[in-house]
């Protein structure tokens, strides 16, 4: 069961170089061998999540507010809004994304950005 924590560690790192458009900052999050896996697509090595970060996170002005924090089993979930520069065609005005963090020896290695439904298999038992 995941539960809420405090944002902190690299994590709250990783978000204020994000919010910052820091790219050597938030590159300086990630481990060396780090994969991120951003809409369904996966970006392997630090020379390929640089390019995304300048890209798509720094290039269009992303910026995450974080409305949750979740500790799963030592990885941790970051529910943010979104906003920025990019193309916002058929998104929601309020576009929330989860953050699936995997850290080890304190840097990234796995991020997976997904844009969740909710699901009718967590409403409340009647």
């Amino acid at each position: 069961m995941a539960t809420e924590i405090p944002l902190d560690g690299v994590v709250a790192e990783h978000l204020r170089a994000v919010n910052s458009f820091d790219v050597d900052a938030i590159m300086a999050t990630f481990a060396e061998d780090a994969y991120v896996n951003d809409a369904r697509r996966e970006i392997r090595g630090t020379d390929a999540v640089r390019r995304w970060v300048e890209k798509e996170m720094v290039g269009d002005h992303v910026t995450i507010d974080p409305v949750e924090v979740l500790d799963h089993y030592g990885d941790v979930i970051v529910r943010g809004r979104y906003d920025g520069d990019y193309d916002k065609t058929n998104l929601p005005d309020e576009l929330i994304l989860s953050n699936y963090f995997s850290i080890r020896n304190g840097k990234i290695v796995a991020l997976a950005v997904i844009f969740n439904q909710p699901s009718e298999y967590d409403a409340p038992s009647a």
